[in-house]
């Protein structure tokens, strides 16, 4: 059986808060990226006030909520950044 995962990556002040820079999650028919943000965030509920904030990148292009997450992808959850 060919177990189907999507590898999820944490950057800046999120990875912080989970404790974490990466995780896998089994991925399930028709996931969509708000479907595995909101997986990451049962697991890491401290992340919980993050999410209206972040952005999202699948498999290195920035990514809606409602995109669908395909098999072996790689999204990353990144919050916003601040700089000068």
């Amino acid at each position: 059986m060919v177990r189907v995962e999507v590898t999820v990556l944490l950057f800046a002040s999120v990875a912080q808060k989970a404790g974490v820079r990466s995780l896998t999650l089994p991925l399930q028919a028709g996931d969509t990226v708000a479907n595995v943000r909101d997986r990451v965030a049962e697991r890491y509920p401290q992340l919980r006030g993050a999410l209206p904030t972040l952005l999202y990148a699948l498999n290195e292009e920035y990514a809606g909520e409602s995109d669908a997450v395909p098999a072996g992808a790689t999204l990353a959850l990144i919050p916003p950044v601040s700089g000068g």
